[in-house]
């Protein structure tokens, strides 16, 4: 796939460069904040090659591409002029229209997704660390774990500086300003002298001793404080030394504010959610992990999740570790057995590799390619992950199991749950996994109807691989359409009654001004062309009522067109209606039937 084509292709879906206010990515997804979101073309973007789905959530304009996002972001980023690591916003107005909820998701989004990858990463080796020694693999005494250890644990110890820099970037605060007010809090020599028994003032004012290595709130409320003490120092300051001075004085406010203040006001905060949620846990620890476990995906769908990862990164730092991302972690599993199980069940060949392949993803922890290409698509399995992944997590959740350092939820972060509670996360993952895998095998995927009477309900769970008759009548071949016998009626009387349906659940792709025809393509990329009648061009619309328009979505059984037969064949006209599957080249069609009474299967596609 040419990702470069892909990126200027969604560009161009989005409204182009001028109605981005601001891009990003996170670890699938392109985020945008647009200006206009009316001027972007959904449909078209989710019809790309290579693109998931679009979601639109907290303010949040997100394409879905899935593990190559990064791939697609970076011609992306060169093509509307931003650094390719850099969220850039110039809509100002549009951002104070944003209620406070999608600002604060969207700041806390902006602000981890930088470095997720490298968060989780580096605590994932913290956990095989821990499992190393378990094993009697390493001595924590020897120089080999020491020097491992730092570089997993480097990243959580400067976590402050990292925030400061992703934080400042989002409020256009001067990063390494940020990053400096960040490194004071963690200079070794002021750690020390807070550490120490004698008192530390700040003219007077007695600073309180606080550790802030691995700290979230602190460093973002004081770079949002920062955020409106630096365009105050810019208007004072003349030209000539601004780029000096800002910073200067930025600092001399900035770091004893925070060492005073704002400091110990997030870490009160921090405390308090802390020790709210570990309370909470402690009185139903089952049912935590139940709500946890079924929701957390729901949670994703619509990026409130982003609002747990400060919590998450506090307790481990407040605490040492972290109850809800094993429960977390089964949520996720249960998306990846359910894919499984739609990949064991469908016949769909593009379903199937989709299906295969976030599996995969799904167990390293990365569920929107399954979610938004197989279990929310089909509907049942993301329902029976749900509840898969609630039975899950009232298990590990009731076993007491724990993170002791922070990485991405999935199996590859087990190693992190060493100690109390792991076995129960560990059968917690298994169920979650094998009973979502089995109920979506046996329940999840819709079957095709056997049985002659189906109804409109039963036609509605359609595959992408099946097509309806469009009318009751008989069916003939193709090639006998033009034969004389039609006008005897030897071989039938046309349809059987004045209305066409659709045959698919896709989108109307053309129609025409003659009303006699119409062209489809269904979700699975079937293209369908409906004739009515032969010769019936030559009418230019008389006797026929068009009832859609183009790129309009239809279900099976919608109405398409309404047609008067009699008045056709009165006009010298054979109403026979030719069901065309124009790129047959894609497929091998099976399964005609002599006759049909209206919405009854007539073809079967199997993908080439």
């Amino acid at each position: 796939m040419d990702y470069g084509v892909l990126a200027n292709n969604i560009l161009a879906g989005v409204g182009g460069k001028d109605n981005i206010g601001s891009a990003w990515h996170c670890a699938t997804r392109l985020r945008f904040k647009l200006k206009d979101e009316s001027k972007a073309d959904t449909e078209k973007i989710e019809n790309m090659d290579g693109v998931i789905t679009v979601v639109k959530s907290a303010g949040q304009y997100q394409v879905v591409i899935g593990n190559n996002v990064a791939r697609v972001f970076e011609p992306l980023a060169d093509a509307i002029g931003l650094a390719r690591d850099e969220a850039q916003s110039d809509n100002q107005e549009e951002k104070k229209k944003e209620n406070i909820v999608n600002r604060f998701i969207g700041f806390i989004s902006s602000v981890f997704t930088p470095f997720l990858g490298a968060m989780a990463g580096t605590g994932v080796l913290k956990g095989l660390l821990a499992l190393f020694v378990t094993l009697g693999w390493l001595q924590e005494s020897s120089g080999t774990y020491q020097i491992w250890y730092a570089a997993g644990d480097a990243f959580f110890y400067f976590l402050p500086v990292w925030l400061a820099f992703t934080a400042a970037a989002h409020l256009k605060v001067n990063q390494y300003v940020a990053a400096a007010l960040a490194g004071a809090l963690l200079y070794p020599n002021l750690i020390t002298l807070l550490a120490g028994s004698k008192p530390v003032t700040f003219f007077g004012l007695t600073v309180v001793g606080t550790t802030y290595s691995s700290s979230v709130i602190p460093i973002l409320l004081a770079v949002w404080m920062l955020s409106y003490l630096q365009p105050i120092l810019d208007k004072f300051f003349h030209d000539s030394v601004r780029n000096i001075f800002t910073p200067m004085v930025s600092l001399i406010i900035m770091v004893p504010v925070t060492l005073l203040v704002v400091g110990p006001l997030g870490t009160s905060v921090g405390t308090v959610l802390s020790s709210s949620v570990e309370s909470v846990y402690r009185v139903a620890p089952y049912a935590a992990g139940a709500v946890m476990g079924a929701l957390w995906q729901v949670f994703v769908i619509f990026g409130v999740h982003w609002t747990f990862v400060p919590v998450m990164t506090n307790n481990i730092s407040q605490l040492g570790y972290d109850y809800l991302l094993p429960m977390l972690s089964v949520a996720v599993l249960a998306q990846s057995g359910a894919a499984l199980g739609v990949f064991l069940k469908t016949k769909d060949a593009k379903m199937k590799s989709l299906a295969g392949s976030s599996v995969l993803t799904g167990v390293l922890g990365i569920t929107e390619p399954a979610i938004y290409g197989v279990t929310l698509k089909l509907k049942r399995p993301f329902i029976f992950a749900t509840i898969a992944g609630g039975i899950g997590g009232a298990i590990a959740g009731g076993g007491g199991a724990h993170a002791n350092a922070f990485t991405l939820p999935s199996l590859l972060a087990l190693p992190t749950y060493l100690g109390k509670g792991f076995t129960s996360v560990v059968i917690g993952l298994a169920v979650a996994f094998v009973l979502s895998a089995v109920t979506t095998y046996l329940f999840g995927v819709p079957s095709r109807p056997k049985d002659s009477k189906s109804d409109a309900k039963k036609t509605e769970e359609i595959q992408d691989d099946l097509v309806i008759a469009p009318v009751s009548g008989t069916i003939i071949p193709l090639e006998s359409v033009k034969d004389e016998v039609f006008a005897s009626g030897a071989m039938g009387k046309g349809p059987d009654d004045d209305q066409i349906v659709s045959p698919i659940v896709g989108t109307v792709a053309a129609v025409y001004p003659s009303k006699h025809a119409i062209g489809l393509i269904s979700d699975g990329g079937v293209e369908v062309l409906i004739h009515v009648g032969i010769d019936t061009v030559q009418l230019n619309g008389k006797h026929f009522n068009q009832l859609v328009e183009q790129g309009q979505k239809v279900s099976v059984g919608a109405p398409l067109i309404t047609f008067d037969r009699q008045a056709i064949q009165e006009a010298g006209y054979d109403p026979t209606v030719m069901v065309i599957i124009t790129n047959t080249a894609d497929y091998e069609i099976t399964e005609t039937q002599d006759t049909v009474a209206n919405q009854n299967w007539l073809l079967q596609l199997k993908a080439l």
